[in-house]
């Protein structure tokens, strides 16, 4: 059977079978369009004012005079987003891939607090993780090249986390074992009182925060916790360069501001023609990088 008249594939064809379903993507998931820019704009001013709301709602004065005026104001963004999040699964075709993604789970706890604090009073303040939205400011901005260095910066944290664990997991054993030495040297007459507390204050001293409600009295306490503080100035330094290491790895990958039309998932590389994520060819007349390439 030639190519011509071949049957499209039902997962990776692109969502043209519903015109209405094609347009909805455009406008809620493209930023590249004029119809998409506008509604990614508006869509933050409602994040921006809603989360203000909430903010001024949490001060006493301010509730006690406009508390009724402020809640309907609440209501009434949890509402829009409601709706802006029914008509994003709406407009892909596998909503539950979406719903899963992390946008999608952030959507979701946009309203869930609102509807929450029916049943659990002071729930709503937990409204304020809408400001996590604000995030798609950089695809909404056509800032393409934030999004890449955001990316990149994401790739290389992904990519440090074993190595951070492992120093992690050692510095622990050190705080454990100075904070143990801590209490046989210096004793609950100094205030080591126990254990977990002489750890405590290995943690404070080694991350060279340095509260000063316990400090080391004798002199072999002393030398002991200078020998921490260095390794603590000295410590500091080993994530950043891990980090480093692995941003200039991940610098070598571009990618793409497109956004999938079956899951909403963007990240792509520039040459992508299928979603990494589901499969799905991605509508490319609104890449810019593409039309670069």
């Amino acid at each position: 059977m030639s190519g011509k008249h071949r049957k499209p594939d039902p997962i990776a064809a692109p969502v043209t079978d519903s015109p209405w379903r094609a347009k909805l993507h455009e406008v809620i998931f493209e930023a590249e369009t004029p119809a998409g820019k506008a509604f990614d704009v508006a869509l933050l001013w409602a994040i921006c004012l809603s989360v203000i709301a909430v903010s001024l709602e949490s001060v006493a004065a301010i509730r006690a005079q406009f508390g009724a005026v402020l809640r309907i104001v609440e209501w009434f963004f949890t509402g829009l987003f409601s709706i802006e999040y029914v008509l994003r699964l709406c407009a892909v075709r596998s909503p539950l891939k979406y719903a899963r993604s992390f946008y999608g789970v952030i959507d979701l706890l946009a309203v869930v607090p609102t509807y929450a604090s029916l049943f659990v009073p002071g729930a709503q303040s937990l409204i304020v993780v809408r400001a996590l939205r604000l995030l798609r400011i950089f695809r909404i901005l056509k800032l393409t090249q934030f999004m890449g260095e955001a990316r990149v910066l994401s790739a290389a944290i992904r990519g440090s986390i074993r190595k951070i664990m492992v120093f992690l997991i050692t510095v622990v054993m050190v705080m454990l074992v100075a904070g143990a030495i801590m209490y046989v040297v210096e004793g609950e007459e100094s205030g080591f009182t126990s254990i977990p507390k002489s750890i405590y204050w290995a943690v404070v001293t080694m991350t060279t925060v340095g509260y000063g409600d316990i400090a080391p009295q004798t002199v072999l306490g002393q030398i002991v916790a200078s020998a921490l503080m260095i390794t603590g100035y000295g410590i500091i330094a080993v994530p950043t360069g891990i980090v480093t290491v692995e941003l200039t790895a991940a610098h070598k990958n571009a990618v793409s501001t497109i956004a999938c039309n079956s899951c909403g998932a963007d990240g792509h590389a520039n040459d992508a023609d299928y979603c990494k994520f589901c499969g799905t060819k991605l509508e490319r007349d609104h890449d810019p990088a593409r039309a670069r390439s």
